[in-house]
């Protein structure tokens, strides 16, 4: 193993007097490819751009090897003060070297380089971000969500070019597909600090999920214990006999243990409130085009949409997404061709920019639109409070301005805005920008549970397959053709068939009906005949028997722990002491066994007993 040519060791910060970060580490050598994940908020972007030395931690050590080169990607990149995305790039290399390769991959991105920058799309800002860092091809290139706002040709172009570069690379991306092609090594930030995985990320969530339940078992052994101490101190305990006193300390050593362990973030209660159900017929096409300054956006496409359908929509950007979906709900007209919505319709819509959230607003005032203190969520009134905390937002955040939150939290909060409507059809744009892993999955079962209807713009590959039932995709010149499954479905079928379908063909494309939710539900949980337990006698018998078992080893160990506390034992009969000294060994593992075993049915009977 090479030495690591970038190395922060036991990286401390507190931002605003709460720890973020309290013992993080990464570790980076020549070649390597790290993703580094975490939930919103655990210190991701925070320790990369520590790493990128545009912060400095409060404590704990940072080495860069001398003469390494770094170029870093941040989520949103500040073009003030370049006159055009050319000037933006070349400013990315050191002086005296050639920028040309930058224009190169800015051409290779659909870039000229004398764009404006002020007037970039969200697409074309990461495009010219990404031709900055990757045109130098630094020693390490430090990637915060660098598919963000891409289509899925300029996603796979970019893993396509790093794949191949001779860089080191750090990502941060919530696209799986993504972690899955580029990762070697996985760092988890998780509580503070950082856990490594000298695997891909492929390997990395059944791992998470194993030290997860550690992490719980031993915080349950540590609850345990400290509710034993607390029977003992409650029985009445002598201040001035050593052991006793030794044994408060240890309690109260158990207490500050349990006071300084962080709560784990817990699961964010993703659920969206019930409209009325609506017609059987969402909404139709028939023949309709939509044309702008002579270009065709949309050609003679027949569409049908029914209730409970999951439709997604794929494109490249500019292809049209936006006017496509303006058009099905007949906020824009067509040139030709009728426009029908079913009866009943109550819509809701995610928009990617985000626009609709004022920064001035706080948390509070976003959800509950300006007043009030409470929020109606299926029929359930619930404080603002509560059902932000639904959504991982702290009681502190709820007056905080929009503007003081990260990407991701901005994302959670929309999804917080939206679910709490009544509606029956929802509209997701791009949802998933700047989504931590565990809110998608929980993202991907509200819509699996959601009675209504879903229209799905996205281009993250693996959410497309493990949402949709069928996928309407550009295939240029204005014409969009349905294909039956997710996004791997469709390139199977694209592959079977590759010549371009012509508008006709487009059109006539029939739905494929989705999985249905009984399906779904089958798939996703256990059969019934397995969810309803209950102890065995011999594990009710044990129950109640164990506790007595281990008072009795309990006196046991203290009688020999007593034998040997002699300091003349030894000098005066070695034999008595090896045999009380390897009977203390022997009481303690039983006691230990029998702590554990009444641990893991206590845990059983409590896991039973609350369902």
């Amino acid at each position: 193993m090479s030495p690591p040519i970038l190395h922060l060791r036991d990286i401390h910060i507190t931002f605003g007097g709460t720890p973020l970060l309290t013992g993080a580490e990464l570790a980076v050598e020549e070649g390597a490819r790290v993703c580094l994940v975490g939930r919103n908020g655990s210190g991701k972007s925070t320790l990369l751009k520590v790493a990128a030395g545009m912060l400095d931690p409060d404590g704990g050590e940072v080495f860069r090897q001398p003469g390494t080169t770094i170029a870093y990607l941040p989520q949103e990149p500040d073009f003030t003060g370049y006159a055009t995305a050319y000037d933006y790039v070349a400013a990315g290399f050191a002086e005296g070297h050639d920028p040309h390769p930058g224009r190169v991959i800015l051409e290779a991105l659909g870039l000229s380089g004398d764009e404006d920058p002020a007037t970039f799309s969200g697409g074309e800002a990461r495009r010219c971000a990404l031709a900055r860092v990757l045109g130098p091809e630094p020693d390490i290139l430090l990637l915060d969500e660098p598919t963000n706002h891409l289509d899925l040709a300029a996603i796979e172009w970019l893993e396509q070019t790093l794949r191949g570069l001779r860089s080191a690379i750090v990502l941060i991306s919530h696209d799986r597909r993504v972690l899955d092609t580029l990762s070697r090594e996985t760092v988890w930030l998780y509580q503070g600090v950082s856990r490594k995985l000298d695997k891909g990320f492929k390997y990395f969530e059944d791992w998470r999920d194993t030290l997860v339940e550690q992490m719980e078992q031993d915080q349950h052994k540590l609850d345990r214990k400290i509710v034993r101490e607390m029977e003992w101190l409650r029985r009445g305990v002598t201040a001035r006999r050593k052991r006793n006193q030794g044994r408060l300390r240890a309690l109260n050593g158990l207490r500050e243990e349990k006071r300084n362990r962080k709560k784990g973030p817990g699961a964010t209660q993703m659920r969206a409130a019930a409209g009325e159900t609506s017609g059987k017929l969402v909404a139709e096409m028939k023949g309709v085009s939509k044309s702008f300054d002579g270009r065709a956006v949309i050609r003679d496409l027949d569409l049908r949409v029914q209730r409970g359908d999951r439709l997604g929509i794929v494109g490249p950007n500019g292809a049209g997404k936006t006017t496509l979906l303006k058009t099905l709900l007949a906020d824009l007209q067509p040139d030709s061709g009728e426009v029908r919505l079913g009866a009943n319709l109550q819509i809701i819509t995610l928009d990617q920019s985000r626009e609709s959230l004022k920064p001035t607003w706080t948390l509070a005032e976003a959800i509950t639109h300006g007043g009030g203190e409470t929020v109606s969520v299926g029929g359930e009134t619930k404080h603002v409070m509560g059902y932000l905390q639904d959504f991982l937002f702290s009681p502190e955040q709820v007056r905080t301005p929009i503007s003081r939150l990260s990407g991701g939290e901005r994302g959670r909060l929309m999804l917080a805005r939206a679910l709490a409507q009544p509606s029956n059809l929802m509209i997701l744009d791009e949802p998933t920008n700047d989504l931590d892993l565990e809110t998608l999955d929980l993202l991907q079962e509200m819509i699996g549970d959601y009675a209504g209807t879903v229209i799905l713009v996205s281009h993250d590959r693996d959410f497309l397959d493990r949402t949709v039932g069928s996928v309407l995709a550009s295939t240029g010149d204005g014409v969009w053709t349905e294909y039956a499954g997710g996004y791997t479905d469709m390139m199977a079928q694209r592959s079977a068939d590759p010549g371009p379908a012509s508008g006709a063909d487009a059109g006539r494309a029939q739905t494929a009906k989705p999985a249905s939710k009984k399906d779904r539900s089958q798939a996703a949980k256990p059969s019934s005949a397995g969810a309803k337990k209950k102890l065995s006698f011999n594990q009710q018998h044990a129950l109640k028997t164990l506790p007595d078992r281990i008072s009795k080893t309990e006196a046991e160990v203290k009688r020999l722990q007593d034998i040997l506390a002699d300091p003349g034992l030894y000098a005066s009969d070695p034999k008595r002491y090896e045999v009380t000294a390897e009977g203390l060994g022997d009481a303690q593992s039983e006691l230990e066994k029998l702590e554990e075993e009444w641990l893991e049915l206590e845990i059983l009977r409590e896991d039973i007993e609350g369902n």
